[in-house]
């Protein structure tokens, strides 16, 4: 069983963008072999980081309007979200290690401008 929560257009506003922590966007679809190797590593982040970061995963498939929104053009893509708004953005795989430094800096750079 996940422990990342599932977002869609029907709740990305609440779980995201009025989120008062920084949210990390996992931008993926079922058919992504990468989208699904990164699953357990933000799993494992996840766990990590709760309470400083919440991490969440958005299927652009059933939600294909917000990634266009988004200018998704590639998946997996990530979107630090503070404060509403897009913060950092990584895309394709990466390993544990560099996700989780890529988060903690995206989160300090963001406390630092506050």
């Amino acid at each position: 069983m996940s422990i990342l929560q599932e977002v869609s257009d029907s709740n990305f506003e609440k779980q995201v963008l009025t989120s008062n922590i920084p949210v990390v966007v996992d931008f993926w679809a079922p058919w992504c072999g990468p989208c699904l190797m990164l699953a357990p590593i933000l799993e494992s982040l996840a766990a990590k980081m709760n309470g400083l970061v919440k991490v969440v995963r958005l299927n652009t498939d059933e939600s294909f309007s917000l990634a266009r929104n988004y200018g998704i053009m590639a998946i997996p893509t990530l979107i630090v979200f503070k404060d509403g708004k897009e913060a950092h953005r990584l895309t394709g795989f990466h390993p544990e290690d560099e996700l989780e430094a890529w988060v903690r800096t995206a989160v300090e750079a963001e406390a630092k401008a506050c």
